[in-house]
């Protein structure tokens, strides 16, 4: 009797497609975290990895949005001097947002005794912040003066929003 030979195993190494498969897996996951990094970056327990992500890998992260974050410190609106029908209405408010934010869009309604509105304008950063429409960085506060035409007499209370 012959005794036989163990048959070579061809049987090829699986370890190399193992890892060009987790390798795929890792690049899918990164393309579609920056395919949706803006929508990731607006929710505050992503925006944080994205921004690593874009600082690594070169790519911009849109500026976070968050108006309620604006905090009103001081307001007020009077009669402009020397300027009959013209009211000036100034405003204070501070970033209280974790991240740096655009400045936001102002809006600014003047009612009547009743509470019923006679005028609202919105008013775009460009329009009231002098030139500099960067962003707010968090704890940073500004001071803006508009000056605005009474919509009619009655003007009796103000109310200004951030959008």
């Amino acid at each position: 009797m012959r005794r036989r030979e163990p048959a070579a195993t061809s049987r090829p190494r699986e370890w190399p497609l193992y890892l060009a498969s987790a390798a795929l897996a890792l690049v899918l996951a990164l393309q579609l975290v920056l395919a949706q990094r803006d929508v990731l970056a607006a929710q505050p327990q992503w925006r944080p990895t994205v921004e690593a992500l874009c600082g690594a890998l070169g790519c911009n992260v849109p500026a976070w949005r968050e108006p309620s974050a604006f905090t009103m410190l001081d307001r007020n609106v009077q009669p402009k001097p020397g300027a009959p029908g013209v009211l000036t209405a100034r405003a204070s408010f501070r970033n209280d947002a974790r991240w740096p934010q655009p400045w936001p869009t102002l809006m600014l309604t003047l009612s009547d005794v009743d509470g019923a509105p006679l005028g609202t304008r919105a008013f775009a950063p460009h329009e009231y912040a002098g030139g500099t429409t960067g962003v707010l960085e968090p704890g940073q506060a500004a001071s803006v003066q508009l000056d605005v035409l009474e919509p009619g007499p009655g003007v009796v209370a103000f109310a200004f929003d951030f959008r």
